[in-house]
Parts: structure tokens; sequence; C-alpha cells
């Protein structure tokens, strides 16, 4: 059944006329894993062509008529479709954001990094704002997006703190800091050992875009669950169903379950990875998914939805003690656009 919906999304945007693979990737929402299977499933069954550029057309338009698809275009399209507008208040906040931007270290491989653009960084941090959640103690792990650096321009968070293992990003938003007297400090961390002692239940927030594996997300959201003060602190993060299944889901908000969090906002396609100069887009050949089709990105594909949990018993972390991992931490079967 799940598959003859994902099906059905994909033959609703050909209707319109032929359209690359990296668009269909986009507007529909299975993994990357499921969504080349199904396409392959649909050119087998001559449902579709696909053409050696990537670009995929509707062969049995018969089907349209027998299945009563009907293509629906009822998305938002002045804020992006998440809901979320740059109010005037965060209008400035979003232009000294992108000038800040425009010095940014570039994303690299070996911490599988890719950022979100400035604007999307802002519409996160105005859902924060909306949630109450602006004006606390906020800790951030990793923090390519500099997320840290929008939050603290509003003046409002009690204190940001970054943990982060990239020395180049630690030192630009120090420096940064530094420079526009924020409230706000980074240090090198990594997720292998435990949260300092300094910040153990010391923040009422977190945020983070966790890697996406189950080992990789069970150790980021220890970390910082280790930091929450208790009952009632909340976090947000963002996880894109490309390179997370909805058994891979399920597994997560068990997980969130365990540490005594619920769930109580998920933004579907809430954000976007565009394909600019520095971001991840760079070593995109170096992506399983590149491996197997041999087309480049023409489309920003990447997006991912952003979560907000509430903690609603006394925060458990599931891994307590150090642990050192390997690259498993990065890579799962579902990992089809994290470099080989």
């Amino acid at each position: 059944m799940e598959r003859e919906r994902i099906a059905n999304q994909i033959i609703q945007q050909l209707i319109s006329g032929e359209k690359s693979f990296y668009y269909l990737l986009y507007h529909q929402d299975a993994s990357i894993k499921e969504f080349l299977e199904i396409i392959e499933e649909m050119e087998n069954k001559g449902i579709i062509k696909i053409s050696h550029d990537g670009k995929i057309k509707l062969v049995d338009k018969n089907i349209i008529n027998n299945l009563k698809i009907k293509k629906i275009n009822a998305r938002c399209k002045s804020c992006e479709s998440t809901g979320y507008i740059v109010s005037n208040f965060y209008k400035k906040i979003l232009e000294r954001f992108e000038r800040i931007c425009k010095n940014r270290p570039e994303a690299i491989e070996k911490y599988d990094q890719g950022f979100i653009d400035p604007e999307g960084i802002v519409r996160r941090v105005e859902f924060i704002h909306e949630r109450g959640d602006i004006y606390r103690d906020i800790i951030v792990l990793g923090d390519d997006d500099l997320i840290s650096i929008a939050c603290s321009l509003t003046r409002l968070p009690k204190r940001v703190v970054v943990l982060e293992i990239d020395e180049r990003i630690v030192n630009f938003i120090n420096s940064i800091a530094k420079k526009y007297k924020l409230n706000l400090e980074a240090h090198i961390y990594d997720a292998q050992r435990k949260i300092p002692r300094e910040f153990e239940k010391s923040f009422d927030v977190f945020i983070t875009d966790p890697v996406e594996t189950l080992l990789g997300l069970k150790l980021f959201f220890s970390r910082l669950v280790s930091a929450l003060r208790g009952i009632g602190s909340s976090g947000y993060f963002g996880i894109t169903p490309l390179e997370a299944s909805r058994t891979k889901w399920y597994y997560i908000e068990k997980m969130l379950y365990d540490m005594g969090f619920v769930i109580t906002d998920i933004k579907r396609q809430f954000n976007v990875y565009p394909d600019i100069k520095g971001n991840m887009f760079r070593f995109e050949e170096k992506f399983p998914l590149f491996e197997k089709i041999k087309i480049k990105s023409d489309f920003d594909w990447y997006n991912s939805s952003f979560f907000r949990v509430e903690a609603v018993k006394k925060p458990k972390p599931l891994i307590k003690k150090d642990m050192i991992i390997n690259e498993k931490i990065y890579k799962d079967d579902e990992s089809l656009a994290t470099p080989i």
C-alpha cells in the first residue's frame, strides 16, 4: 500500500509533463532507497520512461484515468510551504545573518556537513521564538548551519552554547560572538565523549541536526538530554525522510519516548539544503546515490522535517558513558546522500 501511495505521488507530478529525477525525489516522501526501488518498478511495468540524463516521463497515460489521479498544487508559494514568513522583527536579523554567512566555513565531507540557507534558519528561529523557547538557556550540538548565531542575534536567549567537533566552525562562531557582542560561546567537542560536567543539567533547550543512523541519533540525543534541566525542557532537530524511512522514524520516536519526551510538532519539508557555493553538493559525486544513477543535481531536493520535542518525564539519556565508535555513526543502508 505504501508503494502505491508513493507511485501515485510520482504520477501526480508527471501529469503536467516530463520531470527530472531530483524534482520527483523532492515531491514525494519515501526514502531515497525506497524511491529508487519504486521508480525501477514503474519503469519495468512500462508506466514511466527514464532518459539517460535523468528526465522521467509518463508512458502509460491510461493509468491516470484508471487510478483517477489528478494533479494538485495547493501548497503556499509565499512562505515556501513552511507556514512561516520572515516577520518584520526578523528581517534585519536575516540581513545581518546573510552577511555573516558569506564568510562561513565550507561544508566538508569528513563530518558529513551540509547547511540550510540563511532564510530557512531564520524560519527555524522564528518557530523556536513562537513556542516561547527562545528566551531560555540553549545548547546546540553541531552547528554547520550557524543557528546559534541566528538565535543570538535576536538578543533574546539567556545564553547559547555550541558544542562542535569542527575547530573551524568553533573559531568562526566565537569570532562572530566577539564582533557582535553576543551571549554566545562555542567549544570543541566530540560526541563520543560525555558532555562536560560544567554543562550537565544546565540548559532548557537543545538544537541539533544529528547524523541519521540510529546509533548516531541515540548518541546525539543522549548527550543533549544529559545537558537538560528536567521536565518541561525541549528539543529541536531536523530529520530528513530521504535518509530515514518510516521504519527508522518508528525507532527514532520510540527512542525519544524512552528518554522521556513527546513529539509536539513535526514541520514537513521545513528546510531545504541549497546547491550553493560551499555546501555539501561540492562532493555529491561521492554520494552512494550518485554512484547508482550517475546524474548531477538539478534541483534543490535535499530537505528535512523540523521536530520539536518536550520532556514530560525526567530526561533520561540512553548512553551515559564515553562511546568510541567507527563510521557506523554516519552510515547505514539508507545513507545514500552521505559521502562514501
